[in-house]
């Protein structure tokens, strides 16, 4: 059966971003209280090592373009599933706490490299009406992924911690080859030079970018501790694995993000994740000692987080369509920012404030933050809230995409 650009296309990323993302990004806050315990570290040694992948994933960010510019949009996620697969690798073998750091950087850059080309390659490959669709199946790929983090964090409960990061290395292998096979080689698309195709770019993307900053703040302080959480509070060891699954299988209705979000609009479904996310963090920080509540909180973090991260990626090729992975990669270098210090400064307050308030204090800048968006919505939504399309050819004259090579 011969496959469709479009499903081709999803299909290979959901698989590359659902490594990247769901697995290689993540594991680090899955494995952390073993790690903690097997190499001896202390609550700021493990902060900054977490703060360290963000900063991989940041690096991975900044160098996916200028890689693109000369080798194309597939050539990124191609060196994102070699550094998913060689961070992994690193760390299963990991005795020091340098070698660790080291693995886990390099395997947190790997989200970094391959998130943003698909979206330039969903553009360039994907008919139109399809790319919202084909966008938010990439990024529901992430759910996959956790939920085969969670099946392999079951296994390492009979083993090792160890067994999680031989298999991300695994399956960074597989999904690498998948990627290879199904994504074509695209020429790099001409991009608009000087300043004004820059300042149009920043005034287009002001409230995104905004989002992205208190999204990937919240998402990442929910993934490093939950894990902790539930192990200081001596909840069966299968709590953990479960946790990671249950917020993967939630996560799958982000599929529906590109119709949700042309129905209700992209502004006011991102205000909507973060008033779900502040309800998880409250959950897991408030009652984080009952089965039911940590259940209920991985559910809905789940939907928020992976509607979230899909609706970023509509959103920008919305307002940017002829800038797509440009736009993104924006956006994602704002939350990847947040995403570094994040991780450092609640490790540097946990000993005086104690996850559970760090956990509710989060939660509240998360509402806030998605009460004042959702108000910015209802008034008009500002500047960005009208797609920064150019004017349109006919069909019969429009240039036809770069050609495949």
């Amino acid at each position: 059966m011969t496959l469709s650009p479009a499903a081709r296309v999803g299909l290979a990323g959901a698989a590359v971003v659902g490594v990247a993302f769901g697995m290689a990004r993540y594991a680090y806050g899955l494995t952390l209280p073993d790690i903690r315990q097997d190499l001896g570290l202390s609550e700021l040694v493990l902060g900054l090592v977490a703060s360290a992948t963000f900063a991989g994933y940041l690096a991975g960010l900044l160098l996916t373009g200028p890689l693109a510019t000369r080798r194309g949009s597939r050539a990124p996620t191609t060196v994102g599933g070699a550094c998913g697969a060689l961070g992994a690798v690193i760390v299963t073998v990991a005795q020091s706490p340098w070698l660790l750091a080291g693995g886990a950087v390099l395997a947190g850059s790997a989200g970094g490299w391959v998130w943003a080309p698909y979206s330039d390659i969903v553009t360039r490959t994907v008919a139109e009406r399809q790319q919202p669709r084909a966008l938010a199946i990439i990024t529901t790929g992430t759910s996959g992924g956790l939920v085969a983090l969670g099946a392999l964090a079951g296994l390492a409960a009979l083993g090792s911690w160890r067994l999680v990061w031989g298999g991300i290395a695994l399956a960074a292998v597989a999904a690498a080859v998948v990627n290879l096979r199904l994504v074509p080689r695209t020429r790099p698309a001409p991009r608009p030079d000087g300043r004004r195709g820059t300042s149009s770019l920043v005034r287009a993307l002001r409230v995104p970018a905004a989002y992205s900053v208190v999204y990937f703040a919240v998402i990442v302080i929910y993934f490093t501790y939950a894990a902790d959480v539930l192990q200081r509070d001596d909840l069966p060891a299968a709590a953990v694995p479960a946790l990671y699954a249950a917020i993967g299988l939630t996560g799958v209705v982000a599929v529906t993000t590109g119709a949700i979000a042309k129905r209700l609009g992209s502004i006011r479904v991102a205000a909507l994740c973060l008033l779900t996310v502040a309800a998880a963090l409250a959950l897991l920080g408030l009652a984080s000692d009952s089965l039911a509540a940590t259940a209920a909180s991985a559910c809905i973090f789940g939907v928020g987080y992976m509607t979230g991260s899909a609706v970023l990626a509509v959103w920008t090729a919305e307002l940017v369509p002829d800038r797509a992975g440009t736009a993104f990669t924006g956006c994602l270098v704002v939350g990847a920012v947040t995403s570094v210090a994040a991780p450092a400064v609640a490790g540097a307050v946990i000993p005086g404030l104690g996850l559970g308030t760090l956990l509710v204090l989060t939660a509240a800048v998360s509402l806030l933050s998605g009460v004042a968006l959702m108000l910015h919505g209802s008034s008009g939504g500002g500047p960005s809230a009208t797609p920064n399309r150019e004017p349109q050819c006919p069909a019969s004259t429009r240039p036809a995409h770069p050609p495949l090579r």
